[in-house]
């Protein structure tokens, strides 16, 4: 093979994938068979099956059981706004924040438990392998559907026999963690996040309504007051559904 002449299972997913984002394999069209595909590009049953697979790979086709391979419903994508810290809505978090704004169709459902921090987690919060934590997973959904997972870290060391030691319980439930922080004197200052992306892991797929082998965006949180982590957090996005959108303050 030339050099920057591309495999032969590669070129002929290209020219498929061409024909589904054109629109010439329209969504629910049946992907042609693996014969078809051999005859019509003159390679084997092998380079056929490695050009599905990439196809399914990249989510544009599905398979039915019995029935075949069909271009999959390509979603237009959402945005989620990540803007920052704002006062409002009586100190709610930024999720509500943008479902107030959008006609209050979004709803979230959590679960909280105290656990011990591993060693990754204590990293973020600076503290020790092994201290406890209060850790809270979210699923957030629109009209519905699942949006969005989070999961929330908390020490313990911070929290621990405050009113504000269960996020989604008490007289500041459901606030967000600006507010709740400055209920027990301690003045969030900065939060850093860090945008990333990875295959997302089955429950996580599960969660979301998503294919196995389905890219998610993982949104790394972190709330500090006066440099001392009081809170991290994973937010994670179904990137084939959503788009994490920044609209940020310029000082």
């Amino acid at each position: 093979m030339a050099f920057g002449e591309q495999p032969a299972y590669l070129r002929v997913a290209g020219d498929l994938r061409k024909k589904i984002v054109d629109g010439s394999l329209p969504p629910h069209t049946r992907l042609p068979s693996q014969a078809r595909i051999r005859e019509e590009y003159g390679v084997s049953d092998t380079v056929a099956l490695e050009a599905r697979k990439v196809l399914m790979a990249e989510g544009l086709v599905e398979g039915r059981s019995g029935s075949g391979t069909y271009v999959r419903e390509r979603p237009v994508p959402r945005k989620i706004a990540r803007t920052g810290y704002r006062a409002v809505n009586g100190g709610s978090t930024p999720f509500r924040q943008e479902q107030s704004a959008e006609g209050a169709r979004g709803t979230w459902e959590s679960r909280s438990e105290q656990v011990e921090a591993g060693a990754k987690i204590a990293e973020r919060l600076a503290i020790r392998p092994g201290d406890r934590v209060m850790c809270t997973r979210y699923v957030f959904r629109d009209a519905g559907e699942a949006m969005m997972l989070s999961t929330s870290w908390e020490p313990l060391a911070l929290t621990g026999r405050t009113p504000v030691m269960l996020p989604e319980e008490g007289p500041l439930g459901g606030c967000g963690v600006v507010e709740r922080m400055a209920a027990i004197d301690v003045v969030v200052d900065n939060v850093a996040e860090e945008v990333g992306a990875r295959p997302g892991l089955a429950e996580e797929l599960t969660a979301l309504g998503g294919v196995p082998g389905h890219v998610v965006i993982v949104v790394q949180r972190t709330y500090y007051a006066s440099g001392r982590p009081v809170e991290t957090a994973d937010v994670v996005v179904p990137a084939d559904r959503y788009r994490v959108a920044y609209h940020l303050p310029v000082k």
